[in-house]
């Protein structure tokens, strides 16, 4: 009965997913010191499927995205002090991307991008890895990347966060699946030439839309649509510490450290969706934070997020109301049979 529900709960919180993407929450003006964490709006009309988010480390202030799928093999910056593109990075060397799903920074300032979707639900033999160096100067341009071929020892997969170590620049990859997934990693150094093939090491008890390496290494994330955990990450391998509560937003796919390190910022997908700070377990309160509810405060930016919590409130009662009839439908056809 679990599994024969789960299309009308599915489609129950895409209804309130779908709403709440249509209703941002607003934001003061941000800081004028570009690595202060606060809440900026993407306002490049061509990024509507924003889906891996990236703190440049030699650029401050500066965030990288990218769209999913069927936009090309480009890369954006964004100025988090405007929201506005500020350069688009056109990658040569790799073929025509498929699933774009992660971005994250490595050693040495350098760009992976995990084209590692597979709407097909495992139907593809393989995915791709593109490595390139991030810009010394931020504006239109050409960059030539690495592409390397990535297999699963146990078969292909739906995945959505790609991190990679920024000391031992070793990659790692966190399929997607409702009941929980799990960590992989990459051989020691990827191959240009040949195949890559990623393997268990850890599982992962959510439902995994993205995750990032704190800018030391020493700790983890990963987020899904309603919820995050953090990682302490001791020799290689996640130990969980804590549970993170992420904001609400449309469909939330991306989550990075700040350049510092001192607070997370998470990404949607939608036109002109918002990009939100949100504060570490154990962190001071001088910080943005959020609260169960996904409101956040703090000094961070003077920001503070307002949610239309009435029409969360009827969204979500329609929602309700869809499965419960569904589920009417679906016993009163089972005793007709």
């Amino acid at each position: 009965m679990r599994r024969s529900l789960r299309p009308l709960v599915g489609a129950a919180l895409l209804v309130v997913l779908s709403a709440l993407s249509v209703a941002p929450v607003a934001a003061t003006s941000p800081s004028s010191a570009p690595g202060t964490p606060h809440v900026f709006t993407i306002e490049d009309p061509r990024i509507t499927e924003s889906s891996g988010l990236a703190a440049s480390h030699a650029h401050p202030g500066i965030y990288w995205t990218h769209n999913d799928s069927d936009d090309g093999p480009y890369l954006y910056a964004i100025d988090s002090r405007t929201g506005k593109t500020v350069a688009t990075v056109t990658m040569s060397g790799v073929g025509k991307p498929r699933d774009v799903e992660a971005i994250s920074m490595g050693p040495d300032d350098t760009l992976y991008v995990g084209d590692t979707g597979d709407n097909t639900g495992g139907g593809w033999s393989h995915v791709w890895i593109y490595r390139l160096p991030e810009p010394k100067e931020l504006h239109d341009q050409t960059v030539r990347a690495t592409q390397y071929t990535v297999t699963y020892a146990d078969g292909p997969r739906d995945a959505e966060a790609l991190m990679v170590h920024p000391k031992t620049g070793r990659v790692y990859i966190a399929d997607k699946k409702e009941d929980g997934g799990h960590l992989f990693e990459g051989p020691a150094t990827l191959s240009p030439t040949g195949t890559n093939v990623f393997r268990k090491v850890a599982p992962i008890d959510l439902w995994v839309t993205d995750g990032a390496f704190s800018p030391d290494g020493d700790q983890l994330v990963v987020r899904g649509y309603f919820g995050g955990i953090l990682y302490d990450w001791r020799n290689g391998r996640p130990k969980r510490k804590a549970t993170l509560t992420v904001p609400m937003q449309g469909q939330g796919e991306s989550v990075t450290y700040t350049a510092d390190g001192s607070a997370l910022m998470y990404g949607s997908e939608g036109a002109r969706s918002q990009v939100v700070p949100g504060q570490l377990p154990g962190a001071g309160s001088g910080g943005p934070s959020h609260g169960a509810s996904g409101q956040s405060g703090g000094s961070a930016g003077g920001n503070v997020l307002s949610p239309d919590y009435t029409k969360i409130a009827v969204v979500l009662i329609v929602a309700l109301a869809v499965l419960y009839g569904g589920t009417r439908v679906a016993s009163r056809r089972a005793r007709e049979r």
